[in-house]
């Protein structure tokens, strides 16, 4: 719910995500001015919009107390339901820092007057959530500004203390075990209520974000989807071993011909005559030769060397 494109599941109850564009999924809007509540395409925390929320000291759209500007959802909650609200609120870095009541989300009684059974606000520097006709605190967390917070509710609605109850994951951990409490009022249903509704002697403007409201009746549709498994990975590809010294590989370095044991046609012509295919460089080099071409060799010397013996020889004869 809170993060990718919401699916559709049985047991979601209704979507308030504002990726309509408009507000047209809530049953009323109370605001001073149209500019209070603005659909918006930055930042949001799923889909491609979400709720940017701004209260000016002296915004009573409906003559009652306090300052708000806040979205009704009219569908009222009855003795018995259970639900899950899953939504993202992010304040702004510059939400004034006082130390009275704002509240940020809302179950409220259907009687006019009277504090809702069931709230979340900010009072200075921490969040809360608040049960019951006596406003008992249930939960607190250090309020961070400039990002992103996942909340998850659980309630049974009750007014009998001893069946009502709330839970709550917030960032995606559970913050708040299963905690007993009147959760209704009795004979009196409840209805939601979202955006920003403050005491009224607050004079700095308050600006915070709201987005991807579900309800539903169930943990699994109100949880985020699982990650995208990876992507698979491309085989490694290996380049083979260069060859060694010796190693009777053959190279186009070496002009060497395969399978002759190292031992190739000469780098710069045709082989001596008589040195069986071994090249004078490659005998220079002393790269590569086997036993035959250093016989090949040793038997082309010694015949050069008795060819200018038996020269020498007959030149003696002929001098004599």
């Amino acid at each position: 719910m809170l993060l990718g494109v919401p699916v559709a599941h049985a047991s979601v109850v209704w979507r308030g995500d504002f990726e309509t564009g408009d507000l047209s999924q809530w049953t009323e809007s109370q605001q001073v001015a149209p500019d209070r509540m603005q659909v918006v395409d930055a930042p949001v925390r799923q889909g491609k919009h979400a709720l940017r929320v701004e209260v000016r000291q002296g915004d009573d759209p409906i003559n009652a107390s306090g300052d708000r500007a806040e979205l009704v959802w009219a569908p009222v909650e009855t003795e018995g339901n259970d639900r899950y609200y899953a939504w993202s609120t992010m304040w702004a870095s510059d939400f004034p820092s006082i130390p009275t009541w704002q509240a940020f989300t809302q179950w409220h009684h259907t009687g006019n007057t009277g504090t809702p059974p069931l709230e979340m606000y900010v009072n200075g520097e921490t969040m809360y959530l608040a049960i019951g006709a006596h406003e008992t605190v249930v939960w607190t967390h250090p309020l961070a500004r400039g990002t992103w917070h996942d909340f998850i509710l659980h309630v049974k609605w009750s007014s009998d203390p001893s069946v009502g109850f709330v839970e709550l994951w917030y960032d995606g951990k559970q913050e708040l075990l299963k905690t007993n409490g009147d959760t209704m009022y009795p004979g009196q249903d409840n209805i939601m209520k979202q955006g920003l509704y403050r005491n009224d002697t607050i004079a700095a403007v308050g600006v915070l974000y709201h987005d991807g409201m579900t309800v539903a009746t169930t943990l699994d549709d109100v949880l985020p989807p699982p990650p995208a498994p990876p992507p698979p990975s491309s085989p490694a590809t290996t380049s083979p071993p260069a060859p060694t010294a010796g190693s009777g590989t053959p190279s186009q370095a070496d002009n060497s011909a395969t399978g002759t044991g190292g031992v190739g046609a000469a780098d710069n012509g045709q082989a001596p005559a008589g040195s069986g295919g071994c090249s004078v460089a490659n005998a220079a080099g002393g790269r590569g030769l086997g036993g035959a071409c250093d016989l090949a060799l040793a038997l082309f010397a010694i015949s050069f060397a008795l060819r200018r013996a038996l020269r020498a020889t007959r030149r003696v004869r002929a001098e004599g």
